[in-house]
């Protein structure tokens, strides 16, 4: 997209009108706090569904395998976001794909809705994985586009999106967890309502607020490319499904066989993204050098990620069956837990909002900033491992122990996670913009196909080993990153 188009866009929306921030910033900080309702409600309780016993209402799949399942569901939810960033760059931009991911999730959550068996929950993954690929990224990059890329108030702005995300988040899991135990069904019904709300908010303000943003298709494609990329889409999908329906029965695609080769899939897709987007004739030089100084960055998101995402597969199992489930007198349900992570940015957001903008040219710069991240990441997993060491691995510990994890983990994630949602829309080629977005996303879906392969080492005998060696893996990346972030700020070329 050319800056004349950039700022053309930036023109169209009103730039007051959102705590000192653009207008458009209401209407997509909304549209994700409905949909992250709607996504970590289902997910409080997703894991707790499929390993629970059939009469208790869950599945009664294996405790292991919905611990993988589970972090495979991730790796395919953020994996989807490059189909949906391509989508959007390419055939009917940022702001149609958000309205048609919204409308695939909430038909993925109805499903789960319906009492049902193992088919209707993979049915109802597909839609979901499918939905939040074009609406999770799409709607990131929408708010990048209402900035310029001058304006101080950027990171800000994303911190502020972000406290809007973990709004949706922290209140989620209370209420869909305390229909837990009445019904798993009636708390994924309210998923899909948090999805609709959302819709009906980015539906009735986008046309004021959002002016142009995420209406301009950024590398449309010619109508001989589009006859050509429809044809190959359906013969791949014929293919596909040919190739399940033959190796299902034959016993070639397995639970087993699909983790490895998502977690194949989640280190070669964003690879081979950096390669295409390095090597394309619409890179320019500077671009291409912003390119090298992300891989570093991704690298790191990967490892915070791998740590992060274990809060609802490793630490919700964990809350589960080694935790004290009574405190001063209250009976917690277990997926309370997944509430604590966004409660913690609700509260420190802003701090480290008002602290970026208050260091301005001080503030560490953004590779410092992962490092960071990595740092705490790594601290919070060697907190969790001292209940066993000091108490054994049958004791019930004290519900104190995982909210201090959850604690840590969050101040790394305020140090990584908006910065990077950030610098990815300023490192990003001008041709790939949505799909850089996308590319961020994949962090976490490397990550938790990683993850998919690492749950199955964890056992309650082996929790201090599994907790001190990633631990200390992320700690150790810290510092190697630290020591090289003036090198990588270098190839920034000028982005802060």
């Amino acid at each position: 997209m050319a800056n004349f188009d950039k700022q053309k866009i930036v023109e169209s929306v009103p730039q007051k009108g959102f705590f000192g921030h653009p207008k458009g910033l209401f209407t997509l900080f909304f549209t994700e706090f409905w949909e992250r309702f709607s996504y970590y409600g289902m997910r409080a309780i997703l894991v707790f569904y499929m390993y629970y016993e059939v009469s208790k209402g869950g599945l009664g799949l294996d405790h292991t395998t919905a611990l993988s399942i589970m972090s495979i569901y991730g790796s395919l939810v953020y994996m989807s976001g490059i189909i949906g960033g391509w989508f959007a760059d390419r055939i009917f931009g940022t702001s149609k794909a958000v309205f048609y991911g919204g409308i695939l999730i909430m038909l993925g959550h109805l499903c789960l809705a319906i009492p049902g068996n193992v088919t209707l929950f993979f049915i109802s993954m597909v839609l979901i994985v499918l939905g939040t690929g074009l609406l999770k990224p799409n709607v990131s990059s929408v708010v990048g586009e209402i900035y310029s890329e001058e304006d101080n108030r950027r990171d800000a702005g994303f911190s502020i999106f972000y406290m809007g995300i973990n709004l949706g988040g922290f209140l989620s899991p209370l209420i869909v967890g305390s229909v837990m135990d009445y019904s798993f069904h009636l708390g994924f019904g309210i998923a899909a309502v948090g999805m609709f709300f959302g819709l009906l908010i980015f539906v009735f303000t986008k046309k004021k607020n959002l002016g142009l943003a995420g209406t301009i298709v950024h590398n449309p494609l010619s109508p001989a490319e589009k006859k050509k990329v429809y044809t190959i889409f359906g013969a791949a999908v014929v293919v596909l499904a040919i190739l399940i329906g033959i190796a299902i029965p034959t016993g070639y695609l397995t639970f087993d066989s699909f983790i490895a080769l998502v977690g194949i899939l989640g280190i070669l897709i964003p690879t081979t993204y950096f390669i295409v987007m390095y090597r394309s004739p619409k890179t320019t030089a500077v671009e291409r050098s912003r390119i090298i100084a992300y891989i570093p960055l991704f690298i790191a998101a990967v490892m915070f990620w791998a740590i992060q995402e274990q809060g609802a597969t490793i630490l919700a199992s964990y809350a589960d069956t080694r935790t004290q489930l009574e405190f001063a007198g209250i009976e917690i349900s277990p997926a309370w837990f997944q509430s604590l992570n966004p409660l913690f940015i609700i509260i420190f957001a802003p701090m480290f909002a008002w602290l970026w903008v208050k260091l301005g040219k001080r503030q560490p710069s953004v590779p410092q900033k992962f490092s960071l991240g990595l740092l705490f990441a790594g601290l919070s997993f060697l907190v969790i491992l001292l209940p066993a060491y000091f108490g054994g691995a049958d004791a019930l510990v004290s519900p104190l122990w995982l909210v201090l994890s959850y604690f840590i983990v969050v101040l790394g994630e305020l140090c990584l996670s908006p910065v990077g949602l950030s610098a990815t829309t300023k490192l990003a080629p001008a041709a790939f913009s949505a799909q850089t977005m996308s590319l961020w996303f994949l962090s976490n879906a490397a990550a938790q196909a990683i993850n998919a392969q690492l749950v199955k080492f964890y056992t309650p005998e082996t929790e201090i080993m599994y907790f001190g060696i990633i631990g200390g893996a992320s700690i150790v990346l810290s510092i190697i990153l630290f020591v090289l972030a003036p090198k990588i700020q270098s190839y920034m070329k000028g982005v802060q």
